[in-house]
């Protein structure tokens, strides 16, 4: 045998892979083109948000930004180069990928969304002309354009439950269903309680709530009645009040605890119907809880839109240059003696020109915090500070060199008999009602703007109609020390007007000249001494507003933009992003 070394064979070269994909066109983006047109978008951005930002516009039911990904409608199906050959894919669930070409108005495609449509419409009831959603339902705008053709259903549709009502503020069609499982999500994923599930199989498939739950039992469920694409979840308090195309929309915001959700006020004439959430990802996404949604009510019930003199039974109502006059005449005549409350309920501009009047004209050096009493909180969206403006009084008031004490002070004053005359901006106070109205017989003058009636109202000897935040513009600076702007709907309401208005003419009527016509000129006038409101942009800072003439129609409850503005590109997650030059 040799001793020579057995040389080995060399190994073969592995086999060659898949060709290296091409290096981004432009890095730390994908770049990829839809009909046409090239659209470079950050990675993991959802196909239809990334289309969208070109001005193309891809269907969907199931699809919300703020929720999983479902793809069970099958509307928004798009050709991909991405791919396998001949197969559309779902535009909501199909990642974007580098130089991919999407295709989404070609003969397949349209095919595709005709037949989802048909699908959908095939036992839809044809009650649009009761139903709440017509104007904001995706069935309606989706068929008069893929779809516009008479069903071919042959015999009886199916029947199911046209009037469960899931709680007392949701009501369910399941008749009009298209189960994108929307509200399914929402309740598992941002309420966190899946109450709601998916029962029954093939055509008689419905969404209902779990058999362990009697009914709904949640402070947001009324939020799946905004995600509701079709009119399958109707809100009860809003259910056959008023119709879409009546209503208009104003930028505003929620003043039931101090969040400061950002909202719409949907109005019509001088009535608001509803609030409904409008986005801001800072501060309350695109959610609001069940209590604020219905806070609206005190803006329409109740209200102070008359001056009154008087107590008890015994209330006058006057005219607001007499109410002037009087108030007048009752703060001369009790100088250096009269205590100031402020309400934290109450916009910032109205507590500058408050806390200035206090400050110059009533000479006091000392104010006292009012506002409604503490309530319960949540791990989500609800605070236990139940006014909405609490830190722009603090930073108010420390601004203008004023000592803010706690309202148990002032009681003590007034049941020791150390302050003997009160003027309140806002009649909102945290303790009982009944319990303060008593205390206060002891004033021997107690003098209130206040924006609705109340046992407080009716013990102070004057009460100054003031309107509503809905009714003006401004600003509340929220828990966090966001300041945050909001647009006005409506004029004053009755002989109502701005608490910042009666400080001003009061000031005007006893020496102080205070230069001030408006809201913005007293928050550009007050404003700069305040360290947390003097940088606010006031201007710019202003929510979209619908400067059309007339009546203009709301905001579609499926994405959340008015018609008109549904072509501004992608709905934002972090607010409306408006076009240049709004």
């Amino acid at each position: 045998m040799s001793d020579e070394k057995k040389v080995e064979a060399p190994k073969p070269p592995p086999p060659a892979g898949p060709p290296a994909p091409p290096p981004p066109k432009n890095p730390g983006f994908v770049t990829f083109v839809v009909d046409g047109k090239e659209v470079v978008a950050k990675p993991g951005t959802n196909m239809i948000d990334a289309a969208k930002s070109v001005g193309v516009d891809i269907p969907y039911y199931c699809y919300h930004p703020r929720l999983s990904v479902a793809a069970n409608c099958r509307m928004c199906m798009v050709e991909s180069s991405a791919a396998p050959p001949g197969k559309l894919v779902p535009a909501c669930q199909t990642g974007i990928t580098e130089g991919a070409v999407i295709k989404t108005d070609t003969d397949k495609v349209r095919a595709q969304q005709k037949m989802v449509m048909e699908f959908l419409l095939l036992n839809h009831p044809v009650d649009c002309s009761i139903c709440d959603q017509a104007g904001e339902c995706k069935l309606q705008d989706y068929y008069m354009k893929y779809d516009f053709e008479p069903s071919r259903l042959e015999g009886a549709k199916i029947l199911r439950n046209k009037r469960k009502k899931l709680n007392d503020l949701v009501v369910l069609d399941q008749e009009r269903c298209v189960l994108c499982t929307r509200c399914v999500r929402f309740m598992k994923e941002v309420a966190k309680a899946p109450q709601l599930g998916i029962f029954g199989r093939g055509s008689h498939e419905v969404v209902d709530i779990s058999p362990a739950y009697g009914k709904l039992e949640s402070n947001y469920a009324g939020n799946i009645v905004d995600i509701c694409p079709v009119g399958a979840l109707l809100n009860t308090d809003f259910r056959f009040r008023a119709r879409a195309w009546f209503l208009s929309a104003a930028p505003s915001v929620c003043t039931g605890c101090s969040r400061g959700c950002n909202i719409y006020a949907d109005y019509m004439g001088q009535d608001t119907y509803r609030f409904r959430p409008r986005e801001n990802d800072a501060i309350n996404q695109s959610w609001m809880c069940d209590g604020g949604r219905l806070s609206y009510k005190s803006l329409n019930k109740h209200r102070v839109l008359q001056s009154g003199v008087g107590r008890g039974g015994d209330v006058k109502d006057i005219t607001r240059a007499d109410a002037l006059k009087l108030a007048v005449e009752k703060l001369q005549a009790m100088t250096g003696k009269v205590a100031f409350l402020a309400s934290p309920v109450a916009s910032n501009e109205d507590l500058l020109a408050g806390l200035a009047f206090a400050r110059d004209v009533l000479k006091v050096k000392v104010i006292y915090a009012g506002g409604r009493p503490d309530g319960q909180a949540d791990n989500f969206l609800i605070t236990a500070d139940k006014n909405p403006n609490r830190k722009g009084l603090e930073a108010i008031a420390k601004g203008f060199g004023l000592e803010l004490k706690p309202f148990a002070e002032l009681t003590r004053g007034i049941d020791a008999g150390s302050v003997k005359g009160l003027f309140a901006l806002g009649a909102e106070v945290p303790e009982a009602e009944e319990t303060f109205a008593a205390r206060a017989q002891k004033l021997e003058l107690f003098i209130t703007t206040a924006t609705n009636e109340s046992k407080v109202t009716a013990a102070a000897h004057l009460t100054l109609a003031a309107s509503v935040h809905v009714e003006d513009e401004g600003s509340f600076t929220q828990g966090d020390g966001t300041t945050q702007r909001f647009r006005r709907a409506y004029p004053p309401r009755g002989d109502s007007q701005p608490h910042w208005k009666w400080a001003v003419d009061l000031a005007r009527a006893l020496g102080l000249e205070m230069k001030a016509a408006s809201s913005r000129e007293i928050f550009k006038q007050l404003a700069p001494t305040v360290p947390e409101l003097a940088t606010f942009e006031w201007d710019k800072k202003a929510p979209m507003n619908q400067k059309r003439p007339g009546i203009s129609s709301l905001p579609a409850g499926a994405d959340g933009r008015p018609p008109g503005w549904r072509e501004q590109g992608v709905p934002s997650i972090r607010g409306l992003t408006l076009p240049q030059g709004t």
